[in-house]
């Protein structure tokens, strides 16, 4: 080996070749590479060995144990465990320290062919392999095991099963029962299928620990991954102290102009976009537009349920009540629009950009468990910007989740006593971003401050005179759609 071929790599391991030997002695008189463990040399005189190890690790792995597969929880987390674990099969068993990692190596069975080769001479388990090597008897060992717990791997099956489907599950299965005499991992292989079984309810249910297997095997699985998003957001929620705003338009003529407003706003915001008297008109003479009928339809329905303050006083009682409040509202609300089934739950997965919301399969587990978290919350102000995420984030329609998702927000304050929320165009980039930092992102302080802010100034928003609040409106910047304005009140 050349001296400028080893200064090309950050990572030189040694070998018994004597000039290699002769090469990185000589280098290392020179004090251009520095040894880190035991036949590993790096180029790197200024990162500590910690970082260079664990940014060049499968390579070092794949040169010091060659054939030997990353497997156990290793194969399914692909990096070394936060306290710096890793686990490889190989020819026997020994537990080896690099700087920041320790490599256990386990005797076992070497790569099978359905195992995935990977850097250098290393494997990853296949996921069957993954699956029965994770389900063995296991013990901890400085406060950490090979093995994912159980609990782990059941949400994993019920991810899978989430994502692709129950054939997902009975292939793994399959698979798994092909390669258990190779792996000597019959009780394993005994353990999958009893897994499998439970979570497709053909077998005892009672095995299962997880909440998300056992919800599906009851028949009412749900989105685990949304159920965190929502405990996050409730946590956030539950530690704030929220101003009251009583609802200043008490009287009819200015409770309607309110509610003309943000039905004209919510339909905006979602692409249906009128001029300002031309909406007026469709409401106030309850006459669609001849060539945009459905879209007419669209501000009328959603005009009808949130000018009613009796309906719009309704807020859910349980999960059932719940069901039964969305679908209504979505019946009234997309009445015209035959293509979005009316009043029931989607039948197949929307998704909006990089967004994909819930399967339709999950909406009303998702739903069922997200109103427990609902129910937690105190502040009317709490509970309406919970149940404009939820709504949003499941989807449980397949359109108009958006303007319902708001009602349901504006529900909630009505109920209470308290002022409605409206989201003016120009406001919408900012609250669409902060729906997506949460979504996206688990960030829920960006979408409460914008919300709280949206929120002082619709309290504001008061008034007999329909054209004194239009008036004020455009002071705000209410109507621009465009990035050079913000809303100022």
């Amino acid at each position: 080996m050349e001296k400028n071929d080893i200064m090309s790599h950050e990572i030189v391991m040694a070998s018994s070749e004597a000039t290699t030997r002769n090469v990185l002695a000589k280098m290392k008189r020179e004090g251009r590479i520095v040894k880190i463990a035991t036949k590993i040399y790096t180029t790197n005189l200024h990162d500590t060995p910690e970082n260079i190890v664990r940014r060049n690790l499968f390579f070092i792995l794949g040169e010091l144990y060659p054939g030997a597969v990353m497997s156990h929880r290793s194969a399914f987390e692909c990096r070394p465990t936060p306290n710096g674990h890793i686990y490889l099969t190989y020819r026997y068993t020994k537990k080896v320290s690099l700087p920041g990692i320790t490599v256990h190596l386990l005797e076992g069975p070497k790569a099978l062919p359905c195992d995935h080769p990977f850097v250098g001479g290393l494997h990853i388990s296949c996921s069957a392999r993954a699956y029965l090597e994770n389900l063995t008897t296991s013990y901890s060992h400085d406060g950490v095991s090979k093995c994912l717990g159980h609990e782990a791997i059941e949400e994993k099956l019920e991810k899978m099963v989430q994502a692709n489907g129950e054939n997902e599950l009975n292939q793994l299965r399959d698979e798994a029962r092909m390669i258990a005499s190779d792996l000597h991992m019959h009780k394993a292989l005994k353990k999958l299928d009893a897994l499998i079984g439970a979570i497709l309810s053909t077998k005892p249910s009672k095995i299962l620990t997880s909440p998300a297997a056992q919800a599906r095997a009851l028949g009412e699985p749900f989105d685990s991954r949304r159920l965190e998003l929502f405990g996050k957001l409730m946590a956030a929620l539950n530690n704030r102290d929220f101003e009251n705003y009583a609802d200043p338009n008490e009287s009819e003529a200015a409770y309607k102009n309110l509610a003309f407003f943000e039905s004209y706003f919510s339909n905006y915001i979602e692409g249906t976009e009128f001029e300002v008297n031309d909406a007026r008109q469709i409401v106030e003479t309850l006459t669609p537009m001849p060539t945009r009928n459905a879209d007419s339809h669209d501000v009328l329905g959603t005009y009808y349920i949130v000018s009613n303050r009796k309906e719009m006083a309704v807020t859910p009682s349980s999960p059932t009540h719940l069901f039964e409040i969305l679908r209504h509202r979505h019946r009234i609300m997309m009445g015209a629009r035959h293509e979005a089934n009316p009043g029931i739950f989607k039948m197949q997965n929307n998704h909006a950009g990089e967004t994909h919301f819930v399967d339709y399969r999950l909406v009303t587990g998702t739903l069922k468990k997200g109103f427990e978290i609902y129910c937690a919350l105190r502040h009317p102000f709490a509970r309406a910007l919970f149940m404009l995420f939820m709504v949003s984030e499941v989807h449980p329609f397949a359109d108009g989740n958006g303007r319902l998702s708001r009602i349901m927000m504006n529900a909630e304050l009505i109920a209470a006593g308290q002022s409605k929320i409206i989201i003016p165009t120009v406001f919408r980039a900012d609250y669409l971003g902060a729906l997506r930092q949460l979504s996206r992102r688990d960030n829920p302080d960006t979408l409460i401050r914008a919300l709280e802010r949206v929120r002082l100034f619709s309290y504001h928003l008061r008034g007999e005179s329909f054209e004194a609040m239009r008036a004020y409106l455009e002071q705000c910047n209410a109507f621009k759609d465009s990035d050079d304005y913000i809303l100022q009140f």
